[in-house]
């Protein structure tokens, strides 16, 4: 009897054990599992002219990534006003060149802005000085980014800031320092499931190589926003075949001085055999994705 006993213990003990080492052994949800694509994501590149302004929207949020030139203020809001914008909850400020930040008077003084985030570093200019004070006076929250830093954008969508590293914003917050601003630009990843987008700023060929020389791994993205309005200055070889785009987006002025984009790029771009979008020639550029697959529509015309 005292066997039998000690036998049928045994073996209750070894399933409750069994159990607990199935529930220890369990597998927990992954920490990406909270960013997992969520219906539909909007990216519109905005035709604004000789500038930047791209807008993104979630199933949450709007969020403005630049917000063009001083006199493309009226082309600002008119895009604003098609795509049915009222608050914007997040403003990321590439670098505080006028074709990036002319537009943030319109944006503080007509619309709600939740949060602004830009570069963190000093500057001269009187645009980045009047956004940053006025940002203090409504009490809008402002935030500086860098590499290895990830903004919720809502809705499972998610923004891996790249660049600029964290040495460099230190050593360009000393007093002094000679600033390079294209080559400051907040440079990262827009990723919403499987569909990705590279947004450069007016990134050059320098912190292209200094995102590489970083080692990271997640640059590959479905889509490239050409780096300064598709400068020769920028989208350089070694950057390209590491992005990998299937798709390269270009924002620029009709006619514009600078004569972007440049017949050196879009020569890389064709060698690339990716489809080339510019709203000089396409109006606005709107990219739908569902995490899976996505779709680019234009205005006007057709890829370059």
């Amino acid at each position: 009897m005292k066997r039998w006993l000690a036998s049928v213990l045994a073996g209750i003990v070894l399933i409750c054990a069994q159990f607990v080492a199935g529930c220890i052994a369990a597998p927990t949800p992954d920490s990406s599992d909270k960013h997992a694509a969520q219906g539909t994501i909007t990216v519109k590149v905005l035709n604004i002219g000789q500038g930047d302004a791209i807008l993104i929207q979630t199933g949450e949020k709007n969020v403005l990534v630049d917000t063009s030139d001083v006199d493309e203020r009226d082309k600002l809001r008119a895009e604003l006003k098609k795509a049915d914008v009222r608050r914007i909850d997040t403003i990321i400020l590439t670098h505080p060149h006028a074709d990036h930040i002319g537009g943030m008077d319109v944006l503080l003084d007509e619309y709600t802005v939740g949060i602004v985030y830009d570069n963190g570093m000093p500057s001269t200019s009187k645009l980045f000085l009047g956004y940053v004070k006025k940002l203090k006076e409504k009490k809008i929250e402002r935030k500086g980014l860098v590499a290895g830093d990830r903004v919720d954008l809502g809705g499972g969508a998610v923004f891996e800031v790249l660049a600029p590293s964290a040495e460099l914003v230190k050593e360009g917050s000393v007093k002094g320092y000679k600033h390079d601003p294209n080559n400051e630009s907040v440079v990262g990843r827009l990723v919403f499931g499987d569909f990705s987008m590279m947004l450069t700023g007016d990134a050059e060929k320098k912190e292209e190589q200094a995102i590489l020389a970083a080692g990271t791994t997640r640059v590959k993205s479905t889509i490239l926003k050409a780096g300064h309005h598709g400068s020769k200055t920028s989208s350089s070889a070694d950057f390209l075949r590491a992005v990998q785009p299937e798709a390269a987006l270009i924002s620029c002025g009709v006619n514009n001085d600078y004569g972007h984009p440049h017949k050196e790029t879009m020569k890389k771009y064709h060698a690339m055999k990716l489809s080339v979008y510019v709203t000089a020639e396409n109006g606005t550029i709107t990219v739908t994705s569902d995490g899976k697959t996505y779709n680019i529509s234009v205005e006007r015309g057709e890829k370059q």
